[in-house]
């Protein structure tokens, strides 16, 4: 894939705007006129560039932006001349969104940012993207069949595979299952779904600069069964996998081990990731150790992905108080990890397998 990278070697991220009936268009109007986040990319919001300007007036918040729209895709890229954000206009809103409503045009909004964000990246014309929340109503209205964002950008790439990790300072989480029922996670370990999380977990993370990535798998039950004790899943799925991940695949994996300290040795450096059995598994530990400041990354694209940790909280939009935060981590992660591949690339061969 042709790179997009801007001058002076400046990576072009795209920041879509989420929901526009919850925070994220006050983040990413937020975000990008930080100096730290300008510093290190060219950041373009991706959204209806009428109700980015609309949401900056009445929150107070810069909205002189250039505008750009489709016929990017036709050019040779953005503007060479970028000396602020830019919004590449989605235009798919008839009228102001209503903030902290569930709506059907909020889903497709959406839905449509998201999908422009990927054709560019595919295109060349971006060299990543980072998410501001969807809310995972508003999109099922809107007729989506995806239960959230990394599935819906899995599929927009063509990928059959790819992971949810949370990327906090040091500390890596990857979830073996994401959005199901608790019930469904359990039933859905099995050690092929084990082994194919480790090997992609593991070639993701080389690929983004760890020679040789230490992962450690959480057990699934209490005491990560202790022997059966309190149940067979980490005997009879988890260990097989962990035992066939080291031995034919030479890969650095060990556990399972009980989650109510792994993840607290992960932190302190004895691991560089974790696979987490369930959604909540990992996200209380994340969001406990890092909240506001933990980056989610979707391992197994064609694309950078990075996107914020928390939802659209409805409850606080429109109101002008919305953190950031997580937003500018995101778009800086997905920075640094645009530089790292291409160092890769240039020493190992293609960035993108």
């Amino acid at each position: 894939m042709t790179r997009a990278l801007s001058s002076p070697n400046k990576p072009r991220v795209g920041i879509t705007i989420g929901d526009p009936a919850g925070i994220g268009p006050e983040i990413a109007l937020k975000a990008v006129t930080e100096a730290e986040v300008f510093d290190v990319c060219s950041p373009v919001i991706i959204g209806d560039a009428a109700e980015i300007r609309r949401q900056a007036r009445e929150l107070g918040l810069v909205a002189d932006f250039r505008t750009t729209t489709e016929d990017l895709l036709a050019t040779d890229g953005l503007p060479g001349d970028l000396n602020g954000p830019l919004i590449f206009d989605t235009d798919n809103l008839d009228g102001p969104a209503s903030w902290g409503f569930v709506t059907a045009a909020g889903g497709r909004a959406a839905v449509s940012a998201i999908e422009a964000a990927v054709k560019l990246c595919l295109a060349g014309k971006l060299d990543a993207m980072s998410t501001a929340p969807i809310n995972k109503e508003s999109i099922n209205l809107a007729g989506s069949p995806f239960p959230g964002h990394t599935e819906m950008i899995a599929s927009l790439c063509g990928v059959s595979q790819s992971l949810m990790c949370f990327f906090a300072e040091d500390l890596k989480v990857f979830l073996l299952t994401v959005h199901c029922s608790l019930a469904e996670a359990i039933r859905a370990i099995s050690r092929e779904r084990v082994v194919s999380a480790i090997r992609l977990a593991d070639r993701e993370l080389r690929r983004l600069g760890i020679a040789r990535p230490r992962i450690a798998v959480a057990g699934l039950n209490p005491h990560a069964g202790e022997h059966g004790l309190f149940g067979s899943e980490e005997t009879r799925e988890i260990e097989p996998a962990i035992a066939e991940c080291r031995e034919q695949h030479r890969i650095e994996v060990s556990g399972p081990f009980p989650s109510d300290t792994l993840f607290v040795r992960a932190w302190r450096g004895e691991f560089d990731a974790v696979a987490a059995c369930y959604h909540d598994q990992g996200l209380i530990a994340i969001k406990c150790l890092a909240f506001g400041s933990a980056v989610n990354v979707t391992l197994g694209l064609p694309i950078i992905r990075t996107s914020v940790d928390h939802g659209t909280a409805f409850d606080i939009a429109g109101r002008g108080v919305a953190d950031h935060r997580s937003l500018v981590e995101a778009i800086k992660l997905a920075a640094r990890l645009v530089r790292q591949t291409s160092a890769c690339s240039s020493v190992s061969g293609p960035a993108w397998e």
